[in-house]
């Protein structure tokens, strides 16, 4: 597995402990002391200066055994909320969600019956994905590997219920598996849509040791999954480069067009622009990164103010709303995490950082969810130094620069800024978002190395968020629900 390193050198730690402004009484005696320490001034020294976390903690699973970056995955139940799924190394998948307990609303978590798992297995990656109409049903996947005395067997478990009636129930999945050998070592295991004879459907996409991209299709005769190869489908993913640490894949809305973005262990990047229905590559991009790079995710992101809104090269028409663009998300374990902004058309040319991102040991896992509901995505970064950092975009206000160095006037540069932080006490694995409460807003789910974190939004925060959007509408405007009114006005109070 991807290895951490420390970016904090002993210089840096002799030069804060010589600080004269802290008085020796106050100077930390432990490691732990000495870790807040140089977090502290890390903060002061780059001027990062953060808002209060909008988040709260509401519930704390502990896991038996650590997880690893890839052991989480979100799943849609019936009922409209959420469950995470997260897994152990020891062979244990492990389900969080909420449900009512004497009339209150309480997190469960449970030890899910996944079949053909033995005991003496290391789960390496888990995925979940609901079938596209007009099929129906739940399918789990889980890559395992069997170490014995004498060889290493690696597995993928595929579980689906195909009776009807059990397509959806969790306990009734876990039950029907179907067990693939692989003659390589797993890694990331991830889903995506494919357009096959006139119809969508859903894949698994595994990577793995052998330096290539394994695709898993169900195959409707035969009720089961069976591999295909990569090519007939992702001829992006044909060739890869070095063993994939992260493969990203998004379907461009109003258009029969693919984004796919996967990074490398040796840090290679590489971004394609392929069009679905005729398998051909319209663009592709990579970049060399220093070192591994264990998560890129693409997105949708406002357009520069600065920038005019170019054409993708080779359309004569923009694929994409004027004011958004799609971009990249590249976390690197041993550099600055950087956006590529409006890949169709500027490539991966413009670098935008995320400053002090560095500063926390190595980043291990990435999302791009909108916490402050702006209808704009932030960056979240989870770090092996313990922290969940949260950038957010701002047009004018990040700092400022000299116009003119003869001169004291200045003007407004734009950039990426440290909304807040939240320090954990365990180094952080994985992160996903999902309405696992069923109170209509996602929450974030943490995952450390000691266990897994449910992050509720403020519902007080909430409230006057909604009460400031329904403010400007008329409230006694017939086109306003009494209902809509009453409600916000309770969550207020």
């Amino acid at each position: 597995m991807l290895e951490c390193l420390s970016h904090v050198t002993g210089a840096l730690e002799a030069d804060w402990l010589r600080d004269i402004g802290t008085p020796a009484a106050l100077k930390p005696k432990s490691s732990s002391g000495l870790k807040l320490l140089m977090r502290m001034r890390i903060i002061k020294r780059m001027d990062l200066r953060p808002c209060p976390c909008p988040f709260i903690e509401d519930n704390y699973v502990r896991l038996t055994s650590q997880s690893n970056v890839f052991g989480l995955a979100p799943i849609e139940r019936m009922d409209g909320k959420a469950e995470v799924l997260v897994v152990t190394l020891k062979g244990n998948v492990i389900g969080v969600g909420y449900g009512r307990s004497a009339g209150r609303l309480r997190g469960v978590a449970r030890q899910l019956p996944f079949t053909y798992i033995p005991v003496d297995a290391e789960i390496v990656s888990i995925d979940a994905f609901n079938k596209l109409d007009p099929q129906q049903g739940l399918v789990v996947g889980i890559a395992f590997v069997k170490d014995a005395r004498d060889k290493v067997s690696p597995f993928l478990n595929i579980y689906c219920d195909y009776e009807p009636g059990s397509e959806y129930n969790l306990d009734s999945v876990a039950q029907s598996c179907l067990n693939l050998a692989l003659d390589f070592i797993p890694l990331q295991l991830c889903h995506a849509e494919v357009f096959i004879d006139g119809r969508s459907e859903m894949v698994f996409l595994l990577s793995g040791h052998d330096q290539a991209i394994h695709l898993y299709k169900e195959s409707d005769a035969q009720q089961c999954f069976e591999e295909l190869p990569v090519a007939d489908l992702f001829p992006e993913l044909d060739k890869i480069p070095n063993n994939v640490l992260c493969l990203d894949v998004m379907n461009l809305p109003g258009t029969e067009r693919r984004l796919t973005a996967f990074s490398c262990q040796n840090g290679v990047v590489s971004v394609s622009h392929v069009q679905k229905s005729t398998k051909v590559i319209l663009q592709q991009w990579s970049v060399q990164q220093e070192g591994p790079v264990p998560r890129v995710q693409l997105c949708s992101l406002p357009r520069n103010h600065d920038e005019d809104a170019a054409h993708p090269v080779g359309h004569e028409e923009p694929e994409i709303p004027e004011r958004h663009c799609y971009s990249l998300v590249v976390a690197s374990a041993l550099e600055v995490t950087v956006v590529y902004r409006d890949v169709l058309c500027q490539g991966l040319d413009q670098q935008e950082l995320l400053p002090g991102s560095d500063c926390f040991d190595s980043v291990v896992c990435a999302l791009v969810v909108d916490t402050d509901y702006n209808g704009v995505g932030e960056i979240l970064l989870g770090t092996y130094g313990q922290e969940l950092l949260c950038y957010k975009w701002h047009g004018d206000t990040v700092g400022q620069r000299p116009a003119d160095k003869d001169h004291e006037e200045v003007v407004a540069i734009a950039g990426w800024k440290l909304a807040w932080s939240w320090t954990f006490h365990s180094p952080l694995l994985a992160l996903a978002s999902a309405d696992v409460t069923g109170d209509g807003l996602n929450e974030l789910i943490v995952v450390t190395t000691r266990g897994l974190h449910v992050l509720q939004q403020d519902l007080h925060r909430a409230a006057e968020l909604v009460m400031a959007r329904l403010r400007p509408r008329n409230m006694s405007s017939p086109h306003l629900a009494p209902e809509t009114v009453e409600i916000a006005e309770e969550m207020k109070e």
